[in-house]
């Protein structure tokens, strides 16, 4: 087979590209929400439901941000996530993203499945979602993990349900959610409140005591590792709890969208713009504008504006809206505060699209693990592969799968401060740093390097560029017991926040939230009681 053709980062142009000289596209509307990430997209979604007229201005010219997919060459790469669940469920204990999706009435089409391939240091085996599997997992690897990961269970099964009781979607940043949440849901809380104390800590609270067993205790650090980006001591206990609900229970299944994330995208956008709302792209925002010291509207590079009349929701990071506000708008030690949270590590991705002729058909998701002595959050150390043309193979050309394999969020930025995208210095260093995740794919398909016929590799460099990320960063490393994600309220008035950097914090679930979060402050309770009972909440 011919080498593998690498192609420069390419996908489609962000920062305003398009006519620089024209305003056509200024106008006014009600809110304005900056970004079209999942958060961003979701308070988009639900302000356009609540009839409120709402317009979405994104840099790239893909909608998504982290979520967002591209086609090269009749192969459709994922940018970001590609492990879902809950997405079918209704009522409280459904994802938040699926209440938005309810909400708007823009189902999806899903694909179940329940395992995933996990070659760590003790050997290669399939683990499932589900009740008893990965008993037998334990039986193979740890005999003696068995009676501690039964004991984790029972204790995890009140908390599960506790993790369920309230529904992000009863939130919001006023005193109506003394109606929405407390007054609504106080039976249950009555009831299953002191069980739910016991989530806000860090969840290797609950694992002290309970689990004993090294590997055991490795694996659900993984498991955290791959939910929040640190591992269970600073893992929030609810985000596990929530997880243990949907994994862990008899028939569990995990869900891909067909069409892939980008589905999830398209759907949010949709329900923006069925409602009379606008997702304007290459509309890149050069500045937030005030009036009297009220957020106003924003400024795009094209020069036009656009007008808010009552709010702008910013999806950007903490660290990109303060950049984007008038010198001064912010008191002293909102910026100190800034400074002063942690930054979580930045990605490395590697993208192939590759021939499958005379292979046995992969799993979707592979997760190589190849230290645990270096710890889960190591850099370059775990590897995360999805090959999202085993469930939907219109995603690559016929008798070819698409791959996407990433270290998640521990590539340092200071390797990559100060390069610039292209140069000969920045090729070396991505040649050398993917090399990692090239090694991890050949342990699922070893003669991958010969298979490959296009090959991308990302790095912090391409977070910055493309998702316009402060360091190219996954976002606030804020550990559970030592600090918590702000609210969507800012101190400016009129200005609001969703997305990874506000509560409840980063993963697709709670860039979801946010979003409701942020949108359901913006209009009245009796209208957010309405949503709630429309999707069972």
């Amino acid at each position: 087979m011919e080498a593998p053709t690498v192609v420069p980062e390419k996908r489609s142009s962000p920062s305003g590209a398009g006519p620089s000289t024209t305003d056509a596209r200024s106008h006014s509307t009600e809110v304005v929400v900056i970004g079209a990430g999942l958060g961003g997209l979701c308070c988009a979604a639900l302000l356009a439901k609540y009839g409120v007229q709402v317009t979405v201005v994104e840099s790239h010219g893909i909608p998504g941000g982290a979520a967002h997919a591209w086609v090269q060459n009749g192969y459709h790469f994922e940018s970001g996530p590609s492990l879902y669940s809950g997405m079918a469920a209704r009522g409280r204990g459904a994802n938040p993203i699926a209440h938005v999706l309810q909400a708007i009435d823009e189902p999806l089409d899903l694909i179940e499945y329940n395992r995933w391939n996990v070659i760590l240091p003790e050997g290669e085996f399939l683990t499932e979602v589900g009740n008893d599997q990965f008993v037998d997992v334990l039986r193979q690897v740890s005999p003696t993990g068995i009676a501690d990961w039964q004991e984790l269970q029972r204790v995890m099964r009140p908390l599960a349900r506790a993790a369920t009781l309230l529904p992000p979607a009863a939130l919001r940043a006023d005193a109506g959610v003394v109606l929405t949440a407390f007054a609504r849901y106080a039976p249950a809380l009555l009831t299953g409140g002191l069980d739910a104390m016991k989530l806000l800590g860090p969840f290797s609270k609950l694992l002290d005591g309970v689990v004993h067993d090294t590997f055991v205790r490795n694996w659900l650090n993984l498991l955290c590792f791959l939910l929040s980006g640190l591992p269970a001591d600073g893992t929030i206990a609810a985000e596990v709890a929530f997880m243990f609900n949907e994994w862990y229970k008899p028939n569990a299944c995990l869900e891909f969208p067909r069409g892939g994330s980008q589905a999830i995208v398209n759907a949010l956008v949709r329900g923006v713009k069925k409602r009379g709302g606008r997702v304007l792209l290459n509309a890149h925002v050069e500045g937030i504008e005030l009036d009297g010291g009220r957020a106003a509207g924003v400024r795009l590079r094209s020069g036009a504006r656009v007008r808010a009349r009552r709010a702008v929701v910013s999806n950007a990071s903490y660290w990109d809206t303060q950049a984007l506000l008038p010198e001064g708008a912010l008191p002293p030690q909102m910026a100190q505060q800034a400074r002063d949270t942690p930054l979580n590590p930045s990605f490395m991705h590697l993208h192939l699209g590759f021939d499958a002729a005379g292979m046995d058909t992969p799993e979707l998701h592979h997760i190589v693990v190849p230290s645990w002595e270096r710890g889960v959050d190591a850099e370059q150390n775990v590897v995360l592969i999805s090959i999202a043309s085993v469930m939907d193979p219109s995603l690559a050309p016929r008798g070819k799968h698409t791959l996407h394999a990433y270290l998640p969020a521990t590539e340092p930025w200071s390797l990559w401060e100060g390069m610039e995208r292209g140069s000969p210095e920045y090729e070396r260093l991505k040649e050398e740093r993917s090399q990692v995740l090239w090694r991890a794919v050949e342990r699922v398909i070893p003669d991958i390097r010969q298979r490959a016929e296009i090959a991308m590799v990302g790095t912090p460099l391409t977070h910055r560029h493309f998702l316009r990320r402060h360091q190219g960063s996954y976002g606030p490393g804020i550990r559970a017991g030592e600090g918590t994600f702000p609210g969507p309220m800012t101190p400016v008035p009129g200005l609001l926040c969703c997305g990874d950097s506000t509560f409840p914090g980063i993963g697709v679930p709670a860039v979801a939230a946010s979003g409701q979060i942020a949108a359901n402050t913006l209009v009245s309770v009796w209208d957010h009681w309405k949503l709630l009972d429309s999707i069972g909440a």
